[in-house]
C-alpha cells in the first residue's frame, strides 16, 4: 500500500488498456475502485476480480460515457455501493480518425459527448460527493499538445479541450481543496494502439525515447495525482509521452 487506504475511485473506460491499468494500480496502491464499460462486460469483471483478489473493493459499471445519465448513475452507484467517493479518473475514450473532409456530424458530436460533456458530467457530479483532498484526474492526448501527421483533428481538438475544463475546474473546486490536472499519454502499447502496428515506426520516430509507452507507465502517473503527495499540483497539463511533444 502507498497512501490510498480508505479511499474510493471511479475509472472511466476501466475494462482495458490505459483505464484497467489505472484502476489496477489504484487498488494496488490502496484504493477501492469502481470502474465503467460500456460492451465489455467479461473484461471489466476481470479487472474487478484482479482488484478483489488484491484485498481490494471493486465494482464494474455499464455506463457509456456519452449518456449523461448513465455517467451520473455510475458516479452515484459508486458513492452508494463503495461508501465514499475520493478520486475521479476520465479516462473513457473513443478515437474517430480519417481524412478530415471526410468526418460526418455524427462522429464529431460522439467524440465530443464522450471526450468532453462526459468528462464535464462526471466531474460535476463527483465533485458533489467529494471532501477535501478530492482529486479529480482526466486523460488527453499528446496530440493536443502536438500534431504531427494529418487525420486527427477532430480527436486533437476533443482533447484539447480537457486542457481548458481542467484548468478552470482547478479554479472552481480549488477553495474546495479538490485539486484536478490532466495526463496526456503519448503513443502508448494498448489494443487501440498496439505496438507492432503498420504506424508505429512513424509514431515512435517521434519520441525521444525511441519506443511506446506502457499502459503502467500512464497509471503511475495517474497514481501520484491521486495522492497525498501530489496536494500542491493542479491546473497542471502533464506530458507522459516519451518526449513527443519536447
Amino acid at each position: 500500500m502507498t497512501g490510498l487506504e480508505g479511499r474510493v475511485a471511479l475509472v472511466t473506460g476501466g475494462s482495458r488498456g490505459i483505464g484497467a491499468a489505472i484502476a489496477l494500480r489504484l487498488a494496488r496502491d490502496g484504493a477501492d475502485v469502481a470502474l465503467t464499460y460500456v460492451r465489455a462486460k467479461a473484461r471489466a469483471e476481470d479487472v474487478v476480480a484482479e482488484i478483489r483478489a488484491g484485498g481490494r473493493r471493486g465494482l464494474a459499471i455499464e455506463a457509456d460515457a456519452a449518456d449523461p445519465e448513465a455517467v451520473i448513475g455510475a458516479v452515484e452507484r459508486t458513492a452508494a455501493e463503495l461508501g465514499r467517493l475520493d478520486i475521479l479518473v476520465n479516462n473513457a475514450g473513443i478515437y474517430e480518425h480519417g481524412p478530415f473532409e471526410a468526418m460526418t456530424v455524427d462522429q464529431v458530436d460522439r467524440t465530443l459527448a464522450v471526450h468532453v460533456r462526459g468528462a464535464f458530467v462526471a466531474a460535476q457530479a463527483a465533485s458533489r460527493r467529494m471532501e477535501p483532498g478530492g482529486r479529480i484526474i482526466n486523460i488527453g492526448s499528446s496530440l493536443a499538445e502536438r500534431v504531427p501527421y494529418p487525420g486527427v483533428s477532430l480527436y486533437a481538438m476533443s482533447k484539447s479541450a480537457l486542457t481548458g475544463l481542467t484548468k478552470g475546474l482547478a479554479r472552481d473546486l480549488g477553495p474546495r481543496g479538490i485539486t484536478v490536472n490532466v495526463v496526456q499519454p503519448g503513443s502508448t502499447d494498448t489494443e487501440m494502439n498496439p505496438a507492432d502496428s503498420p504506424d508505429a515506426e512513424a509514431e515512435i520516430a517521434f519520441s525521444a525515447v525511441g519506443r511506446y509507452g506502457r499502459a503502467d507507465e500512464i497509471a503511475g502517473t495517474v497514481a501520484h495525482l491521486a495522492g497525498a503527495g501530489a496536494g500542491f499540483i493542479t491546473g497542471a497539463s502533464i506530458a507522459v509521452d516519451g518526449g513527443f511533444a519536447a
